[in-house]
């Protein structure tokens, strides 16, 4: 198949069966452009009779007009860039319509959309490494994700991982195997402690050494672009930001149209045999709500910001990126889209779970602050205590390592309702946190 059939910008008869020439061009020149400016630029669909919003193409499976044709089909001489399509566990319009907004997304030549972000993160390291494989990794990272390589993979695929800091590039360097270690995989930033990554040193090292990048950005959409930073892949769990309304499950893999394309193969592709097929009406819902998620980062990022300032003002123990002291600060300053600000999580360190606990229930059941709830991104707030939720698959140790406190609270800010709003209600928690006779853990 064409390496550039993920990424044609211009629909295309089905008389036409020649590649576009000027598809690569168009992916090379997003990466130098805003996300926003990048998305506007991406193909837009048009309803079947001519509306503003595309259809839904909701069939499995697509009749052809000649037996030949589908002949050409499977051999690969025809395929989605000219409009051919097969069975929708392989290619759906409607799927590769809004991955081709989230290659316009991260600027990348290819992207293809999945059932979950697990599924798209499980595929590309399925579709990296083989029987035997090697890969290093932050040792921070999301529970579901640290579980599939600590745990899954070497039972499953006889495939390892090596668990480094990603701040200690000596201790990266150190952890690859030259010819054995295949991938470098971390989140741009980690969840739940909210530190940064600094790609490009880390993909420059990488790349030194022959391995293939892959960054989790599922925290900062529009905040960072990693491929324009030096990585080779993003996957992100599409469910979080970019969805927003924390009504849907889904993934993707943004990446070169080689890859993405290999996932897609009939005979050896892990997208294409593994089966997470994204449902056609779920892309059509996400493909209107990417146009707004500009608009949604700065809301996010911005109260982020306020409230991270005023919290660390009446001397809580703060993590967020966008604080002169937090230790990647600068870094972000140096590699981030500025217009988004800093992003759209912050953490609070409470030191106890019992501490945590007794925060999050008061500003749930009593101040109408956001809700005790995984998952982030949404417009309401959402909060979580990481070392028994969203981190609970690692051990005590493996939790002290990556820094994550039994106390460490961690919210998603929204941005439903005023600020000062938001912020009179976070304000008397913490008050009442105090006359409960749970002092305030000063820095």
């Amino acid at each position: 198949m064409s390496d550039t059939l993920l990424f044609s910008n211009s629909k295309r008869s089905r008389s036409d069966d020649a590649g576009s020439g000027d598809a690569k061009k168009l992916a090379y020149a997003i990466h130098r452009h805003d996300p926003a400016a990048a998305l506007a630029s991406a193909r837009h669909e048009f309803g079947e009779h001519g509306g503003v919003n595309m259809s839904i193409e909701a069939s499995a499976t697509f009749t052809v007009m000649e037996p030949e044709t589908m002949r050409r089909m499977f051999t690969g001489e025809l395929g989605p860039d000219g409009d051919y399509f097969i069975y929708s566990r392989h290619f759906n319009p409607t799927v590769l319509n809004l991955s081709r907004l989230m290659a316009a997304l991260e600027g990348t030549e290819a992207a293809y959309c999945t059932a979950s972000g697990m599924s798209a993160i499980s595929a590309v390291l399925l579709q990296l490494c083989s029987n035997g494989g090697h890969i290093v990794a932050s040792r921070t990272l999301y529970g579901g994700t640290h579980a599939l390589l600590r745990h899954f993979l070497p039972r499953a695929c006889n495939i390892t991982t090596n668990f480094v800091d990603v701040d200690d590039l000596k201790m990266v360097e150190e952890a690859i195997v030259e010819g054995k270690t295949k991938v470098l995989y971390f989140e741009s930033v980690s969840n739940p402690t909210l530190m940064v990554a600094n790609v490009p040193e880390l993909s420059r090292l990488a790349h030194r050494k022959g391995v293939t990048v892959v960054v989790d950005n599922t925290f900062a959409p529009m905040v960072l672009s990693p491929v324009r930073l030096g990585a080779d892949v993003v996957v992100h769990s599409i469910s979080k930001f970019i969805s927003g309304g924390a009504d849907i499950i889904a993934g993707a893999v943004c990446g070169p149209a080689s890859l993405v394309n290999s996932m897609m193969d009939l005979h050896q592709g892990a997208l294409m045999l593994l089966g997470p097929t994204m449902n056609p009406k779920v892309a059509f819902e996400l493909s209107e709500r990417i146009p707004h998620l500009g608009l949604r980062m700065k809301e996010h990022c911005h109260r982020a910001l306020v409230f991270a300032t005023r919290l660390k003002n009446l001397g809580f123990k703060v993590i967020y990126p966008g604080l002169e002291d937090h230790p990647h600060n600068e870094l972000l300053k140096s590699i981030y889209n500025k217009q988004y600000g800093f992003g759209g999580l912050l953490c609070i360190d409470m030191e106890t779970e019992e501490r945590a606990n007794w925060l999050m229930h008061h500003l749930q059941n009593h101040g109408q602050f956001g809700f005790m709830a995984v998952s982030l991104g949404y417009y309401e707030n959402l909060m979580s205590c990481s070392g028994s939720s969203t981190s609970s698959e690692m051990d005590p140790e493996e939790k002290a390592l990556a820094g994550i406190s039994p106390g460490l609270v961690r919210m998603s800010v929204g941005y439903i309702g005023t600020l000062e709003q938001k912020w009179s209600q976070l304000e008397k928690a913490l008050i009442r946190l105090q006359e409960n006779g749970l002092p305030n853990n000063k820095n």
